[in-house]
């Protein structure tokens, strides 16, 4: 059985722009201790909440395709951070003990 690897994020925000729709891409630029996944890690979403792609899992990716709305929305970028020492980590899922950090901008 051969493995398929996963589509490449950037190519699916070409592919969503391309049909109209508007697009944020989010990718972890730092990462520290434990995380589920590592720096360049990118997810992409459009304005209807359709989302390819990790930047973490559960409910940080959560946290991240919310805030990607209001990238799209108001086209400012953002800066996130999550992690244990947060008081919002637990809420977030990264009881791991890791922490990273995310950057969300509108593509176009």
């Amino acid at each position: 059985m051969v493995l398929q690897q996963p589509p490449d994020p950037l190519i699916i925000a070409e592919r969503w722009m391309l049909e109209g729709r508007d697009v944020a891409i989010a990718t972890v630029i730092e990462t520290w201790g434990s995380s589920p996944r590592q720096a360049g890690s990118q997810l992409v979403i459009d304005n209807s909440g359709n989302f390819e792609g990790s930047v973490s899992g559960g409910c940080v990716e959560a946290a991240v395709i919310a805030e990607a709305a209001d990238v799209i929305r108001h086209g400012k970028p953002a800066m996130l951070e999550f992690g244990v020492a947060d008081e919002t980590a637990w809420k977030v899922g990264l009881s791991c003990g890791g922490r990273i950090k995310v950057y969300v901008e509108r593509l176009g």
